[in-house]
């Protein structure tokens, strides 16, 4: 197998890229791999194996029959208001519940009629909303003919999707009836939004220090560093190896101990890990604990969960320190959904952030005031998260703030669904999914990785170095780190045998590490990217050996 064609220079210069860039090329060599020569018949070349973004391949039907049952329901409902050609009117509440249920018993063959009964009735049963509300808020919503009226969340879809929360994300207990929510364009969005408002609000100023839980999603890495921010990061590093060689990808009691400096500010995470896809542990959460409760008792904690739900048993740390906690929460990968952008924000009512608002220096107080007081008589009562609903829309546009009622109502179902017993069955199937192309990966690759029950494996984070020393013996790690540079291996895999993955070292990981996404492929093509994975290793054992004989 041939080098790469890359120069030790070029590819140093390609590794200062955002891993997301950097797969960008690699993209581009497997596809001329799988082009071949010019007017030439290429019998080598295969199929591209993108094992590069966490894009799932599969989709939950169910919720999404039910969704556009409920957008046919919905125009029945407008055409009984309004009825032209093309034309209907705005649906009406009063008696919508009877017409619904009516509705719903003359169209029994169509799609998604009767898990949409399924989940209004959970609905009315577990919250005793009143029929003609509820019903009428989802008919509405997904015709998308009003802007979003309360603008941070529609009324039943706050509570629907706290539920959902409560159950998936906070492990039932406790009840979280005082989280307060903000419906985002996705946890992409969640994340601007935060760290705008924390700006504005004067909670954090450029220079802070504040911490990442590392390897983390590469924007966490990314965004403190831009001229709005600037901040100081401090790195709490996953270092623990459960063997020689063998990565455990868990966190040092010393590295925890970091957050208990006062001035680091706020600590980021995304829980389960991305991209070594494990959850907290219980002695890493009770150690934040109990830093808040004694050293650093203002610590800020964002926390993005969006992988919680491949974890059986997950527990957020915004159920452990709802003080002190903004939770992130995505519905992308959960249901393949990630074109929707369904995300939310959530805050307890009673933080910290609301407290430290109230202390501010009394010029920055009126200095907030003028910000927010086109909104409000007495500004400085609005809560933090309704000024990042604010902020969202650069205030002055925050009538029309919001996400889309049509992206709520598709949340709202998902979480009803998601509560029922075929929405706990379709999450048995997709974490065996995972689970299942981990084992395919690790066969064709012959790499060992730490046993842990914590591992949502959405993703896995391979340490190569570490690999290299487990298999050939540290003479053979240190060769590789002395003659390549940590992206070699990516990209032979990308001009060879048209396989992408991203390098961990973008995501604050060991700079020898792989990111493997386990959500976009077919199962079998894990075990074909283990295959070239191993075949690459092989080839640089060889190149070692060569250069042992030529030393002896």
């Amino acid at each position: 197998m041939p080098e790469t064609r890359f120069s030790r220079e070029e590819i140093q210069a390609l590794a200062r890229l955002s891993p997301f860039e950097l797969k960008d090329r690699f993209i581009r060599l497997a596809q001329e791999t799988q082009a071949g020569e010019p007017g030439q018949k290429d019998t080598t070349a295969r199929a591209m194996l993108n094992a590069g973004r966490g894009n799932p391949n599969w989709i939950a039907t169910g919720p999404r029959e039910a969704f556009h049952a409920l957008g046919y329901f919905a125009l029945d409902e407008s055409r009984r208001v309004w009825t032209a050609d093309h034309l209907g009117g705005m649906p009406e509440r009063r008696g919508i519940g009877k017409r619904f249920d009516s509705w719903i018993r003359r169209h029994p063959q169509l799609p998604g009629t009767e898990l949409l009964s399924a989940c209004v009735a959970y609905a009315l049963s577990r919250w005793g909303f009143d029929q003609d509300a509820l019903v009428h808020e989802l008919a509405d919503a997904v015709i998308g003919d009003n802007y979003p009226v309360p603008d941070r969340m529609l009324v039943h879809a706050e509570q629907i999707v706290r539920g959902y929360l409560d159950f998936e994300v906070f492990g039932e207990r406790p009840a979280v009836d005082r989280l307060s929510l903000f419906a985002t364009e996705g946890g992409t969005a969640a994340m601007c939004y935060v760290f705008d408002s924390l700006v504005q609000n004067g909670i954090l100023r450029k220079g802070d220090k504040i911490a990442l839980m590392t390897p983390v999603f590469t924007p966490y890495i990314e965004i403190p560093g831009l001229d709005t921010f600037e901040f100081e990061v401090v790195s709490v590093s996953a270092s623990l190896f459960a063997e020689t060689g063998v990565r455990q990808w868990r966190y040092p009691p010393e590295e925890i101990a970091k957050l208990a400096d006062p001035e680091v500010r706020m600590v980021c995470l995304v829980n389960p890990s991305n991209p070594p896809s494990l959850a907290l542990s219980d002695r890493v959460a009770a150690q934040i604990k109990e830093i808040v409760a004694t050293a650093n008792p203002r610590l800020l904690i964002v926390t993005d969960d969006v992988y919680g739900t491949f974890v059986p048993g997950f527990r957020s740390l915004a159920a452990e320190l709802p003080r002190n906690t903004l939770l992130v929460y995505s519905y992308s990968k959960h249901y393949g959904a990630t074109g929707w952008r369904l995300g939310v924000i959530g805050l307890h009512e009673d933080n910290v952030i609301d407290e430290m608002l109230g202390e501010l220096p009394r010029e920055e107080r009126e200095r907030l005031a003028r910000r927010y007081g086109s909104l409000s008589l007495e500004p400085e009562r609005i809560r933090f998260i309704d000024r990042m609903v604010a902020d969202s829309r650069s205030v002055a546009l925050h009538h029309t703030a919001g996400l889309s009622p049509p992206q709520q109502a598709l949340m709202v179902l998902f979480s009803l669904f998601d509560l029922l017993e075929e929405g706990q069955a379709y999450k048995e199937r997709i974490r065996t999914i995972v689970q299942r192309r981990l084992g395919l990966l690790l066969e064709g690759a012959r790499m060992k990785i730490a046993e842990d029950d914590r591992r949502a494996a959405y993703y896995v984070e391979l340490d190569l170095l570490a690999e290299a020393e487990r298999v050939h013996g540290k003479d053979f790690a240190d060769f590789l780190e002395a003659n390549y540079e940590p992206v070699d291996p990516l990209l032979r895999l990308a001009e060879q045998t048209s396989v992408v993955l991203l390098n961990g070292g973008g995501f604050d990981g060991p700079q020898w590490s792989v990111r493997v996404s386990l959500a976009n492929l077919d199962d079998l093509d894990y075990l074909k990217v283990g295959h070239h994975l191993h075949e690459i290793f092989q080839e640089y054992a060889a190149e070692w050996r060569r250069t042992c004989l030529q030393t002896d």
